[in-house]
């Protein structure tokens, strides 16, 4: 080889190598400032524009690469075929022209040989925050299992008699107010068990609370924190409302719980109904309604304690459900006010007649906060001066006050049927005028039971008799 092929060759390899060293260092910093992620964008397009060439074997003639634009980069040939560069040109021999040289392997251009192993590997998801707090989520948790149905044993055997069996019990459940479960997983709120008394001796209507099963989950943990709440209809009111203690996260609550309503007459059981409702307590917002049942107090025979095991329902509650249709001579206006039980004795060692006043139910809301703070104050007719004026203490915020006071009138047996003693309840306001609630008289001109209870006192002397009265707006004082 001459010095011209020498100095040519010896350029052309110079020209590649800058070539590949300095696209080399160039991709390097471009993947490594941007972290890889836009790489194979870049390669695709350096390859697109400057596409790739794979070189053709150069004749049998030459061992050069042709001088042409596209420069290669000869793979090193194997040790078997070329001399070692450290034997010297004489000891290899004459070269002979008789036999072909072998075809010399495959060149890749610089191009393709930048795109080997550039690939980056495949892209890892983003962490999201909801993978370190599973807790919340955009989407509502998934509801507990369904119940499963009940299935009756030997169905197939007997299948007909279980039957009417069944359809049996329904008919019993549905005279006695009771309801079975529901076999629908949509509608299935659970079961409240509990049993009605009513002593017609003391006006008393004992309801004991004994527990509920299966109760709907209200919150995020799947259970509830369930309570009862209690009310008379028509009229739901604060003043007629009695409620449980609260149990706290339980779908199977026990309570055995006696609340007691008092002041209610057989005439209230005729035309009564009685509303237990189950609410879920929640402490961070308003407590939810899971569902209620309904007795219809006529049902209740004076005396019995009866048993009821019902299902929960969703009642639509509007104000015609509230204002139920009554009886046309039955006081509704009465019914608004309260009542107050009144005890009268007249003691003939002393010549006094000793009154007692011992509660009030179911009074007016007079304040705003949806209660009042009640005393009971009384008046011996005709007017006998200081003597004749009495007040009981004041219960603070309450409907349902328990005063339990007596007080005494000297009055001889003769004078007293010329008497009428005037009882009102007041609502007690501090630095304002008391509010009158409502008052009753009793006296000889009084009506119904007023009189009558007046009568009692002055038939049967030494006797404490008590009576529930109505309090009415009728005859009210401009102020205590």
């Amino acid at each position: 080889m001459n010095s011209a092929s020498r100095e040519t060759t010896k350029m052309q390899f110079s020209k590649d190598f800058t070539e590949w060293y300095f696209t080399r260092v160039f991709i390097h910093q471009f993947s490594s400032l941007c972290d890889g992620s836009v790489l194979p964008v870049f390669v695709c397009v350096f390859f697109q524009v400057v596409p790739m060439s794979v070189s053709k074997p150069p004749p049998p003639q030459s061992h050069f690469p042709p001088n042409n634009t596209t420069s290669h980069l000869p793979l090193p040939p194997s040790s078997s075929s070329t001399p070692s560069p450290s034997t010297p040109p004489s000891a290899a021999g004459p070269p002979s022209p008789a036999v072909p040289p072998p075809p010399s392997p495959v060149k890749i251009s610089m191009q393709e040989h930048f795109a080997i192993n550039v690939c980056p590997g495949p892209i890892l998801p983003i962490p999201q925050i909801s993978d370190f707090f599973p807790r919340f989520h955009d989407f509502p948790i998934t509801p507990p299992p369904p119940r499963e149905k009940q299935v009756l044993k030997d169905k197939d055997k007997d299948g007909d008699r279980d039957g009417e069996k069944d359809r049996k019990r329904e008919r019993e459940q549905e005279e006695n107010g009771e309801f079975a479960d529901s076999d629908d997983d949509d509608t299935y709120l659970g079961t409240l068990e509990f049993n009605l008394l009513f002593d017609q001796e003391n006006n008393c209507l004992h309801c004991t609370i004994h527990k509920a099963k299966g109760l709907k989950a209200m919150d995020s943990n799947g259970l509830a924190d369930p309570y009862v709440k209690l009310h008379l209809l028509p009229g739901a009111s604060k003043a007629n409302k009695l409620r449980t203690k609260t149990l706290k996260n339980t779908l199977n609550p026990v309570w055995n719980e006696t609340l007691i309503y008092h002041g209610i007459t057989a005439a209230d059981m005729t035309t009564k109904t009685l509303r237990l409702c189950v609410c879920d307590m929640d402490r961070l917002g308003r407590n939810e309604f899971i569902g209620e049942v309904r007795v219809a107090l006529k049902k209740l025979k004076e005396g019995e304690s009866k048993k009821y095991n019902m299902g929960l329902e969703r009642i639509a509650q509007t104000r015609e459900g509230n204002s139920q249709a009554m009886d046309p001579a039955a006081p509704v206006a009465e019914e608004e006010r309260g009542r107050i039980l009144v005890s009268l004795l007249y003691n003939t060692e002393k010549n006094t007649l000793v009154v007692g006043i011992i509660r009030c139910a179911h009074l007016a809301a007079m304040d705003s906060n949806g209660y009042s703070d009640p005393f009971v104050k009384i008046i011996l007719q005709p007017d006998m001066g200081k003597k004749s004026k009495y007040k009981t203490t004041v219960k603070k915020k309450t409907l349902n006050p328990e005063f339990n006071e007596e007080f005494s009138y000297d009055v001889p047996h003769d004078q007293l049927a010329k008497k009428t003693l005037e009882i009102s309840v007041w609502d007690y306001d501090l630095g304002m005028s008391n509010d009158f609630i409502g008052g009753v008289e009793l006296g000889i001109n009084a009506k119904g039971d007023r009189l009558k209870h007046w009568f009692e006192c002055l038939k049967y002397k030494g006797k404490k008799v008590e009576y529930w009265h109505t309090l009415t707006q009728q005859g009210a004082p401009s102020s205590d």
